[in-house]
């Protein structure tokens, strides 16, 4: 084992390349085009064995993925904000291929208006494609799930795509430190790719035909995909206990964070949980019972690990770094409807909105939503949306509409 100091996009490539990929098929976009750099260099020295393309656009490059993916090679690739939504029709379609590949998605925020910084609307816009879905915290995470990631998209028992999500800026370009693990220890943990269902080979031609199906036989195979991202949720515990047996880290579907007597939860996803801990930690040192719960799996949902850190708290918010015009935060109402044939669900369950775009979440944001937890004693299970946002970020705003020679009412 080697310890290096590595941006997160630094981790995913070194992720990928631990695994042994066979195909990287690749088009830059920023802030994902660093671990596209890295691995170019090493396909270009000799490091990685394979083959490096660069096509025309992050459609070609998901479809060629796929493809290559059809033809039982390990194959990476990685992408970001528009080109995920670009590459958006390929990603239903090779999750209907069953092709077992491993993407990275570095979160931007979705235009307009345009913005660089993080947050969730680009990666959770593809929660319905079939795609099972890992969201790392660290960059060691992010090193960690792709290796998870490649045996639980091979795995018989799911053969479907993977997406490995880290956050642009706060991860992909901070630094920190990361356990590169010995490569003789990774392939005992992930051996060579050895296809364990039908592919295509030059050398034995087949014919297979995404033909016009009647609805009886779409629906059967909508459902199978289905069962296929179900099954990940075991899968993905069995990889976590191998993992942590061969590398001491543990990984669940969730992380908890002095949850064992909490009477308040914050429920977040990503790089921006570690702003949460500091909270919560900010929290106890003043006597409060508060704790944490994280997301790592976002498809398949962990309901059941969900309903049963969440039922029977006296106050749950889920903070959100997305936002879906018209209804609110898109996990607080997936948790919420997780969390609705529950008899002991929460009291309060409240939705808030931050980190839009990679903004700021203040200590005063965090500690503003534990005063409406804490004053509010019961509010609508389906309650409204609130965005954190402060005085000062209200001032930025009527700067820019000054500087526009508009009025804050937008005139």
């Amino acid at each position: 084992m080697v310890r290096m100091l590595l941006t997160g996009n630094a981790a995913a490539a070194w992720g990928a390349r631990l695994a042994d990929i066979d195909y990287v098929p690749a088009f830059p976009i920023t802030p994902q085009t660093e671990i596209i750099e890295s691995l170019a260099a090493w396909f270009a020295d000799g490091t990685l064995q394979g083959k490096f393309v660069t096509l025309d656009s992050e459609h070609a490059m998901m479809t060629a993925a796929g493809a290559a993916a059809a033809t039982g090679v390990r194959t990476f690739t990685a992408t970001s904000s528009q080109g995920l939504l670009y590459a958006m029709e390929a990603l239903y379609t090779i999750a209907g291929w069953r092709a077992p590949l491993v993407l990275v998605n570095v979160s931007r925020g979705l235009s307009a208006p345009i913005t660089l910084g993080p947050d969730h609307n680009d990666v959770l816009a593809a929660r319905d494609t079939g795609f099972v879905q890992i969201h790392a915290e660290t960059c060691q995470e992010v090193l960690d799930s792709i290796l998870m990631a490649f045996h639980i998209a091979e795995d018989s028992r799911v053969w479907a795509p993977v997406l490995v999500n880290l956050d642009g800026f706060y991860l992909s370009f901070t630094r920190e430190s990361v356990d590169i693990p010995d490569e003789a220890a990774v392939r005992s943990f992930l051996p060579a790719y050895q296809p364990k269902h039908p592919v295509f080979r030059a050398s034995q031609p087949m014919a297979q035909g995404v033909a016009v199906l009647d609805s009886s036989i779409y629906s059967y195979f909508r459902y199978q995909l289905h069962r296929a991202v179900e099954n990940a949720g075991p899968v993905h515990a069995e990889v976590s206990a191998r993992f942590q047996a061969q590398f001491g880290r543990p990984y669940g579907a969730i992380e908890t964070y002095d949850t064992d007597d909490a009477e308040t939860l914050l429920v977040m996803a990503g790089s921006f949980a570690t702003k949460g801990k500091a909270a919560v930690r900010h929290w106890r040192r003043q006597g409060k019972r508060v704790g944490l719960v994280r997301l790592r799996l976002i498809r398949p949902l962990p309901v059941r690990e969900l309903t049963e850190v969440l039922s029977g708290r006296r106050a749950v918010a889920v903070l959100d770094q997305s936002l879906s015009p018209g209804l609110g935060g898109i996990l607080y109402h997936e948790i919420a409807a997780a969390l609705a044939a529950s008899p002991q669900r929460p009291q309060v369950l409240r939705s808030f909105i931050g980190g839009l775009g990679g903004k700021d979440i203040s200590q005063a944001e965090f500690d503003y939503l534990l005063e409406e937890l804490e004053t509010v004693k019961a509010t609508p299970y389906f309650g409204q949306p609130e965005l954190l946002f402060t005085e000062r970020d209200r001032a930025r705003v009527r700067q820019q509409l000054a500087l526009a020679g508009k009025s804050p009412e937008g005139g």
